[in-house]
This record gives structure tokens, C-alpha cells and sequence, in this order.
């Protein structure tokens, strides 16, 4: 199993969803984890029934990472020495819903702070160390919305696009040191993000285009654990993006556009 690669890993946004999926998958393989997140309870809740079901030692990290003193909190626990850390899965990040001008810019600059800021920061934390020990891995959860202009979605879309240009570029930069850089573009997850982030238009997707947190999950770990730069779950998607990639911008701009009452 994909998780026996490692005997740590720190995950964020573990309570819910993908980070959820993640946080048991690597507990079944026998990876001892601290679980970062905003819901103290939550994280309780799943680091007991983690010991409980794969005699794992859990630590709860509960963090807002779009807080400064408390993503330093998680970015000292990455750098302990004594504590290694040889996984970092970078999964916290949300997303919002609407056009640009008339949504609340604060909000926006908090989804930025979630979304890239922290990762750049945390992932900066964990390669140091990781690079010096020559063994470990980040893996960071992106979407294939990076791949494309999102209208109705401008800022999660470019938070994404940074998160795959970020992570292709760690990998080349970290070849040959024994550590990795992983990043996983899963379409469309049925997870509490939608809720969250008032996607409501996304009722209308079909049926076909949704995955698991769980199938997300295992794809991701089995692409971290292979050292690859890019991981995109599910077949379908794969040919989805194989088959855009040679778009010109201009017409994926267009194609978006008219859809951009179906939020990704």
C-alpha cells in the first residue's frame, strides 16, 4: 500500500473530505499522522478512531491557516528535528462562488492566504528538513480547474493554476535529493466544499463526473508514492485534459465563459 512509504505525515484540512480520505488511507498503511485543521473536535474525533482501528500515533494540530501565528504553529511542527515529518500532504483551501467585483475582496485575500500562501509556506517548512534527511515527499492538492480560466470562480481558478506551476516546478527542483513534489488535480469531489462554498450550480453536473474523497485519496498517495509530478484521478478526466491541452487560450476562455453558470 502507498501509505507504508512513510512513517509521518502531517495533512491539512483533515477533517473533512479529501484531507479525510487521505488522513485514513495513510493510517490503514500504518503511518503515524498529525492532523491539521480548524475543527478541533472533528480531528479528535477521527485521531481517536484512527488509533483505535490502526494502533497509529495521531497528534491534533487544530490551526486557521489563514492566520499567521497559527500557520507558524504548523510550519515549526514541520521543522522539528526531532520530530521528522516525511510526508506533507497540502490539502486545506476552499473556494468561492461569484463575480469578482461584487464579492467581499476580503474573503478573496483569505482564499489566497489558504490557498497559496500557506502551501508555499508549509511546503517551504517540510523540504528543508526533507532534503537534508535525502527522503520525503509533498504532495499537494490542486484541481484541474488550474488548468483553466473559471469565471464565477476567478480566484479559486488562479489559486489552483499557482498550485500546479508551484509543484511542477518544486519537482525539478528537488530531483536527484530523494524527496518529491506531487501535485493532484482531481475534477469534480463530492466533499463539503461545494456546501461551503456556495457552488450551488454545481446540482446540475451529471452524475459520471463526480468522484469520491476516497478515490481521490488513493490516487493521489499512489502518485506521491511513485514520485510523480502530476497525478489526475480518474480516467475520464484524464482524457478530459489530455484532450484541452491543446486548446488555444482563446477559445477555453470563450468555452468557460458560457458556462460559467455551472461552477466547477
Amino acid at each position: 500500500m502507498a501509505a507504508s512509504t512513510w512513517s509521518t505525515a502531517l495533512v491539512t484540512g483533515a477533517s473533512s473530505g479529501i484531507g479525510d480520505a487521505v488522513a485514513r488511507r495513510l493510517a490503514a498503511g500504518g503511518t503515524d499522522l498529525v492532523l491539521v485543521a480548524r475543527d478541533v473536535d472533528r480531528l479528535e474525533r477521527l485521531a481517536a478512531e484512527l488509533v483505535a482501528a490502526h494502533g497509529v500515533a495521531v497528534e491534533v494540530l487544530p490551526a486557521d491557516l489563514s492566520a499567521p501565528v497559527a500557520r507558524n504553529a504548523v510550519e515549526r511542527r514541520l521543522a522539528d528535528p526531532g520530530r521528522p515529518v516525511d510526508l506533507l500532504v497540502n490539502n486545506a483551501g476552499f473556494g468561492t462562488n461569484g463575480l469578482f467585483h461584487e464579492l467581499a475582496v476580503d474573503r478573496e485575500e483569505q482564499e489566497v492566504q489558504v490557498n497559496v500562501l500557506a502551501l508555499l509556506r508549509l511546503s517551504s517548512a517540510a523540504l528543508g528538513p526533507m532534503v537534508a534527511r535525502g527522503h520525503g515527499a509533498v504532495l499537494n492538492i490542486a484541481s484541474i480547474g488550474g488548468l483553466y480560466p473559471i469565471p464565477g470562480s476567478a480566484t479559486y481558478g488562479a489559486t489552483k493554476a499557482f498550485v500546479c506551476s508551484f509543484s511542477d516546478a518544486l519537482h525539478e527542483e528537488v530531483k536527484g535529493t530523494g524527496v518529491t513534489v506531487t501535485a493532484a488535480l482531481p475534477g469534480f469531489t463530492r466533499t463539503e466544499f461545494q456546501e461551503r462554498s456556495d457552488w450551488q450550480g454545481q446540482a446540475g453536473v451529471p452524475e459520471l463526473a463526480w468522484l469520491t474523497a476516497d478515490e481521490v485519496a488513493r490516487a493521489s498517495l499512489d502518485g506521491a508514492a511513485a514520485g510523480r509530478a502530476r497525478v489526475v484521478p480518474a480516467r475520464r478526466y484524464q482524457l478530459l485534459t489530455a484532450a484541452t491541452a491543446p486548446i488555444p487560450p482563446v477559445i477555453k476562455r470563450w468555452v468557460m465563459g458560457r458556462a460559467q453558470d455551472v461552477a466547477w
